[in-house]
């Protein structure tokens, strides 16, 4: 080994090993330890955040709008319900009132004794108008004190309070309303007409022989058949026999209507009407009115010009029933008893409508004597020439009733 310091072919003396970035070595050691993750950048790396990506960048935006879009949705989703909730309590969107004289047309109905309250409850559920309460306020400031007449109003729907109280108040607009269905009879009629107008039922009864006054024939015994079903609409001051004339003049239009001025006429067609009404269903109206027509010219045939209908004779019997014994068939002072007296019965059993007219008026043209529903619950019909076929539809009818107890007494 040479002693001079410049010798380059000195061997060096090896250099001290730096100590490990795992020592505490200070500053120093901090500032040259490599970084186990990433590069060493010097004291710029250590706090620097960590670089991203633009696939992660786009990822942290989009979760940042989503977050952002469900806060302003939440937001808003408690302001509705809380408007909903204070809405509902104060009633702050409700329709008070409608403006104007209203839109479709609709019958309104106001029963005996009806007060002002349960009118404007009944007119708010039918649309008439937006608030019973409201209707109510209306009336009071116009008509306190008064009330509104029973009857049947021609109104609107969405009508304003104001326009409602005005058309109910107009009296010549109100009217007793009367709907008179088919196959009643004459008591029945009579218990609807005192309902709907009320008038007493005996103001009624008391008419009802007094044929002369409404201008009926007089082979007429009563009203009976003359009392026209339908919908009526009578004026509040009607009487009992205004009432009546009304019913007997649409039934004389009826008879016109199908060419029937014949007093005598007029009897035949409205008794056998009545019995078909009662017999079978509308669509055998005509088939049944032409079996009657060949009962009666033929008395010499095997029906000897017997009706027989078990609907007459329960009428004379006072009974609404199809039901009745051997001794009533037989019984002739049963003047509506069509088995055991030949012909039309006395008078009408009940008021027939147009149908029924019509096919009395002008009976279908028909070889059959004989009929009988064979099924009380569809009404099926059916028809004979003779009295032996005829027995087998009885069968037919008596194995139903056998099936449906009880549906045949």
């Amino acid at each position: 080994m040479s002693d001079d310091p410049y010798d380059q072919s000195a061997p060096r003396r090896p250099e001290a090993p730096r100590e490990s970035s795992g020592g505490s070595g200070g500053l120093g050691s901090l500032l040259d330890a490599p970084s186990s993750r990433e590069p060493s950048t010097g004291l710029r790396g250590v706090f620097e955040h960590q670089e991203l990506t633009p696939e992660q960048m786009k990822r942290r935006r989009r979760r940042g709008r989503v977050s952002l879009t469900t806060a302003i949705a939440l937001f808003l989703l408690a302001g509705l319900i809380t408007v909903s909730v204070l809405s509902s309590t104060f009633g702050w969107f409700e329709v008070r009132d409608y403006r104007g004289e209203g839109k479709d047309p609709v019958t309104f109905s106001v029963g005996q004794g009806a007060t002002t309250g349960q009118i404007a409850v009944a007119l708010e559920q039918q649309g008439v108008v937006a608030d019973a309460e409201t209707f109510v306020e209306s009336f009071q400031e116009e008509h306190a004190g008064d009330f509104i007449q029973p009857g049947e109003y021609e109104l609107r729907t969405e009508m304003s309070s104001e326009a409602a109280v005005g058309a109910l108040m107009e009296e010549d607009e109100a009217t007793h309303y009367a709907a008179v269905a088919q196959t009643l009879r004459m008591p029945d009629v009579f218990g609807i007409l005192s309902q709907s107008t009320g008038i007493p039922v005996e103001e009624f009864e008391a008419l009802e022989e007094d044929t002369g006054a409404f201008g009926i024939p007089a082979r007429f015994p009563t009203l009976e058949g003359w009392l026209h079903p339908g919908e009526y609409r009578f004026p509040l001051d009607a009487s009992a026999q205004q009432v009546l004339q009304t019913m007997v003049d649409r039934t004389r239009a009826t008879l016109e209507d199908n060419g029937i001025t014949d007093e005598d006429r007029a009897f035949e067609v409205l008794t056998m009407g009545s019995i078909i009404e009662f017999e079978v269903q509308p669509e055998h109206y005509d088939i049944v009115a032409g079996a009657i027509e060949n009962r009666l010219e033929n008395p010499d045939g095997e029906t000897s010009g017997f009706i027989q209908s078990d609907a007459s004779v329960t009428y004379g019997l006072g009974r609404k029933s199809y039901d009745f014994s051997e001794e009533e068939r037989r019984d002739e002072s049963n003047r509506y008893n069509t088995f055991a007296n030949p012909g039309l019965p006395v008078g009408p059993i009940g008021s027939p409508g147009d149908a029924a007219i019509k096919a009395a008026a002008d009976p279908e043209e028909t070889d059959y004597y004989f009929w009988v529903t064979v099924d009380l619950e569809s009404g099926e019909t059916k028809f004979a020439e003779t009295y032996a076929e005829h027995l087998e539809n009885v069968e037919e009818y008596n194995q139903w009733c056998s099936e449906n107890e009880g549906r045949c007494g």
